[in-house]
């Protein structure tokens, strides 16, 4: 136990921007999906745990390279936010594919709270990470399935989301 700054800070970093739902939520509005009710416990866990145990917990000491891949999957994430603002928020920016990858507005916090484990040499973050990955993931794949069977009749007057597979 023990308080870390740069836990805290990477906390932020990844699940704050996720407060701009509820300013700007996405438009037209997500279809009510039905997120099976134990991956929605994990979400709402791994999303606790991701926030509170890396700023609650120090690990072994700091391997500073791997802040390179904490920071290039932080930054990417950030991106993200902005193509999702670019796409006038549409439901396909916040979770379509890009370059091939789904969802990676789900899989780059968990990559960066993974790379983060290791350059904080802290494994409860690891597990933390681990429920996260479990619940998060596998809602918004489901979430991604129901916002792709959207009729598109009005997005012909949007940029397009990004390169999708």
């Amino acid at each position: 136990m023990g308080f870390s700054a740069l836990g805290l800070a990477l906390s932020l970093a990844l699940l704050l921007p996720s407060l701009l739902l509820i300013r700007y939520p996405p438009d037209p509005a997500l279809p009510d999906v039905a997120i099976p009710p134990a991956l929605a416990l994990l979400e709402r866990a791994g999303q606790a745990l991701c926030m509170t145990v890396p700023a609650l917990t120090t690990g072994a000491g700091v391997r500073w390279g791997w802040a390179v891949p904490v920071f290039a999957c932080a930054s990417a994430y950030w991106g993200l936010w902005g193509r999702y603002f670019a796409c006038r928020r549409s439901p396909a920016a916040l979770f379509g594919p890009v370059w091939g990858i789904p969802v990676p507005m789900a899989l780059l916090p968990v990559a960066a709270f993974l790379t983060g484990s290791a350059w904080l040499m802290n494994p409860w973050m690891l597990i933390a990470t681990c429920v996260l990955a479990a619940g998060h993931i596998p809602a918004s794949l489901i979430i991604w399935r129901a916002v792709r069977s959207l009729p598109a009749a009005d997005e012909g007057s949007r940029p397009q989301a990004g390169p999708a597979a």
